[in-house]
């Protein structure tokens, strides 16, 4: 599909023990119903065509003959039909019979891939029937054509880049060296594994974490298709668990015991953004496999994936306060380190009674806390000015009191009106210098401050901010250590949010949620009626959006045409598509035309996977145009 999406399906069919007819009919059922589902890989579960338990009967010519006859009636059902299918079957090669899976695609055969390791323990003994298959690609003829048999057989789509498919079965993937390392490591992005794994209490959650934790190891996609309903229940039962997974995360889980086909649309895009990334991720010498090339349609195909709006925060509560607690853990030792390293037992923070303050002072406790420094030796300065309001102020106040720091006030302006007159600007003219004036010098007395206790100033902005450069040049821009500096400003509020739902002082809890309840403001315009005039988000546009374009952006290299099709469909509702564009086109132009601010930024901790240090994560020019990207 277009933009890098791949639809793909994991099922099992309701078998017939030793009845190819019968299964092969199912069979042709579920690709026609894929088909109709614009699928582009359908995974069959291991032996759908004769059945995983047929025992000794795996011996007898009845049924592999009938076995060979229905993989080839199969095979005629996929012609003109844009999907690869994978379907398992018990071959003759060379007088040997082999447990197989076979990619189908447009009534031809693609590549018959053998089963490597044969699990002969416990309920299964397939070392009994079957000859263990070898990594080597060789041509066999096979009901008259010549095919590649063999388990390093690449499916590579010419058109489509990033998508190369590649398959091992069932046991090959609980060995400690699957074939599909090895496979991934030649190119493949998508692993197909055709199973027959047995159910036992507890096992669902092993095969779970087993599966997806291979994607993970991977950086690939992975499509497991597991034996269900049908097969002999004589010793064992089989449940039908199919898995599809992308790096680590579960796109889609089927229900035990329910024969139902289950799809998830794969980003190989994605795949192989992480890729290029991940310079360790090596390649192996590709010599050693078979490439076999087809050709998908690429198509505008809908998409049901779901994209998280707060792709910074996880969705489940419990993880979420997981996050946070190690989040805020994580700021608290950055900034313990620097403390000891720099023998400062005095910190400076500027209190604006907003999130972003409120943040930095908090972890600044936390990190005090842990060096048994007093905490009263945290200066919090706020710098009431033409902007500030009685509730924000008052916030502030409160907050430092319930924390135990120090509250100093420094009203600024005076100061800033003496400013105005020395550079001779008016101060009715409500302008950037107007606004920045307030900022240069609210830094100017932390620096001083900070110099007069021989303290460290604690920097306040956070990560969205210094994307979008929604800060005052060498004003709230400048600090001694950064707190925020790697912490979207939708996590922000969640991090606030967990320490008010936590902390046992209740005044304290009580003071944090109006914060949160506050509008975000740079208060450095005058409010009106007592109420704040200035929302950074009529400004800049809405932070979830710009989070949200920022994580795809910078995390996987999206163009931004895919980050706009994205967007629609996880905003729908909350905003227009028009909407979405301004503020995605005014995203573009502010991230680019302010990395100069972001080039000299003071340091502060990595938090998560997404950092915009110059000396870390975004080493870019600032002066980099920005134009291929608005075209993307």
């Amino acid at each position: 599909m277009k933009d890098g999406f791949i639809k793909v399906a994991a099922v099992t069919p309701k078998v017939k023990v030793a009845d190819p007819e019968y299964n092969t009919k199912e069979i042709i059922k579920i690709i026609r119903q894929a088909g109709d589902e614009e699928a582009s890989l359908l995974v069959f579960s291991e032996l759908a065509v004769s059945g995983y338990t047929c025992g000794d009967l795996f011996l007898q010519d009845p049924l592999l003959e009938e076995s060979l006859k229905g993989l080839m009636e199969i095979k005629k059902e996929t012609k003109g039909m844009d999907m690869v299918v994978t379907v398992g079957c018990p071959l003759v090669v060379e007088h040997k019979l082999y447990n197989c899976g076979v990619f189908l695609f447009d009534g031809r055969i693609l590549g018959v891939v053998p089963k490597i390791h044969l699990p002969n323990y416990g309920e299964f003994y397939e070392a009994r029937h079957f000859a263990k298959g070898k990594r080597e690609v060789k041509d066999i003829l096979l009901d008259g054509e010549y095919v590649p048999f063999g388990a390093n057989i690449l499916l590579e789509c010419t058109n489509i880049p990033e998508l190369t498919i590649a398959m091992e079965i069932c046991e090959d993937l609980w060995v400690p060296l699957p074939p599909s390392t090895h496979h991934a490591l030649a190119g493949a992005t998508v692993i197909c594994n055709p199973s027959a794994s047995v159910e036992t209490t507890t096992k669902e959650v092993y095969r779970s974490a087993l599966v997806s934790n291979q994607s993970a190891r991977l950086l690939s996609g992975y499509v497991y298709a597991n034996a269900g309903e049908g097969e002999s229940t004589t010793d064992v039962v089989y449940s039908g668990h199919h898995l599809i997974c992308e790096n680590g995360t579960v796109l889609a889980e089927a229900k035990r015991f329910v024969n139902d086909i289950i799809y998830a649309d794969m980003d190989v895009k994605r795949l192989v953004a992480e890729r290029r990334k991940m310079t360790t991720f090596f390649e192996e010498d590709s010599e050693e496999y078979r490439s076999v090339p087809f050709i998908l349609p690429v198509k505008v195909n809908q998409i049901t994936r779901k994209f998280p709006k707060n792709p910074f925060v996880p969705s489940s509560r419990e993880e979420r306060e997981k996050r946070c607690d190690e989040i805020l853990s994580i700021q608290s030792m950055g900034l313990k380190k620097r403390l000891e390293h720099t023998n400062c037992t005095h910190a400076v923070v500027g209190i604006s009674g907003g999130l972003d303050s409120t943040l930095a002072v908090l972890v600044t406790v936390r990190a005090f806390d842990m060096l048994d420094i007093p905490r009263e030796n945290i200066i919090c300065v706020t710098m009431p000015c033409f902007g500030t309001t009685d509730r924000t102020y008052q916030n502030a106040v409160s907050l430092i009191h319930e924390l135990g720091a120090t509250l100093k006030e420094v009203n600024i302006e005076k100061a800033v009106r003496q400013h105005f007159k020395d550079i001779e600007h008016e101060e009715d003219v409500h302008d950037v210098t107007y606004e920045n004036s307030q900022a240069r010098e609210r830094t100017q007395i932390l620096m001083d401050i900070a110099n007069k206790y021989n303290g460290m100033v604690i920097g306040t902005g956070d990560m969205s901010e210094l994307a979008l450069g929604w800060a005052t040049y060498n004003g709230d821009h400048m600090s001694m250590y950064a707190v925020n500096c790697s912490v979207p400003k939708t996590l922000v509020r969640y991090l606030v949010l967990y320490y008010a739902e936590t902390v046992e002082n209740k005044e304290l809890s009580d003071v944090l949620m109006d914060v949160l309840d506050t509008p975000v403001s740079p208060e450095l315009l005058p409010p009106v009626d007592g109420v704040i005039s200035q929302k950074t988000e009529d400004l800049v546009g809405p932070y979830e959006l710009h989070d949200f374009f920022l994580y795809y952006m910078l995390r996987f290299g999206f163009p931004k045409a895919k980050l706009y099709r994205m967007a629609k469909l996880t905003f729908a509702g909350d905003y227009d598509d028009e909407t979405i564009q301004k503020w995605l086109d005014k995203f573009y132009w502010r991230f680019f035309s302010q990395q100069f601010k972001r080039s000299c930024l003071p340091d502060g901790p990595k938090v998560g996977s997404v950092a915009v240090s110059p000396r870390g994560d975004l080493r870019m020019p600032s002066d980099a145009s920005v134009n291929i990207w608005q075209k993307s």
